[in-house]
């Protein structure tokens, strides 16, 4: 029985590796899904941010992993908060990036991606890259920082012309840190999201 058992898991286990799909697959199929739903959907073609929102948040925000980003983006100041306090920014800055992801793809729905071979760093850390081509401009460079966590692939920053968005956010986290502590960003980014919310469409 138990050789049985042994040798159903070696059947098992290539399949399961098998299973999970590649990081530049991944990034490919969502952005080119949301990309087509954007295109086509009357209310985000009218400047609909909430729609737009809620299409990010079931399309694309599975596949983001916010608390390294979160860590990231707070360098040292991170491992200063407690649980309950990580647990908020979090939170406070998924709406963030929410919000600044899905502007930046309205921006961008009239114009087409190209892909990138992929670039393994390892087994587990890889970097996608992408291009938004727009016509009589410079190609726009697109670079997905991915990690494997799990049976998926997950991202953990964006880099948009070269500028990394954990890495812009991490000098004002730090200086909001320096002045209000830990609770002063979260307050912070809580006003930021409260005023954004205030105006969106």
């Amino acid at each position: 029985m138990k050789r049985l058992l042994a040798l159903f898991a070696l059947l098992v286990a290539p399949l399961a590796v098998a299973d999970i799909t590649p990081p530049d697959v991944l990034v490919k199929t969502v952005s080119t899904e949301v990309l087509d739903i954007i295109r086509k959907d009357p209310e985000i073609q009218r400047g609909s941010t909430r729609k737009t929102m809620a299409l990010v948040e079931a399309k694309v925000l599975p596949h983001f992993d916010f608390q390294r980003m979160t860590a990231l983006a707070m360098g040292p100041s991170w491992r200063r908060a407690t649980p309950e306090q990580q647990a908020q920014l979090v939170d406070q800055f998924r709406t963030l990036l929410v919000r600044t992801y899905s502007s930046a793809l309205v921006a961008y729905r009239d114009q087409k991606l190209d892909f990138k071979p992929l670039r393994m760093q390892n087994d587990s850390e890889a970097v996608v890259k992408s291009e938004i081509l727009q016509p009589g401009q410079q190609p726009v460079p697109i670079d997905y920082s991915m990690e494997k966590s799990g049976d998926a692939w997950k991202v953990y920053d964006v880099a948009v012309g070269g500028v990394s968005l954990v890495t812009t956010y991490r000098d004002t986290f730090n200086a909001e840190v320096k002045q209000g502590g830990v609770d002063g960003l979260i307050r912070s980014l809580s006003d930021k999201n409260r005023q954004l919310e205030a105006s969106a469409k």
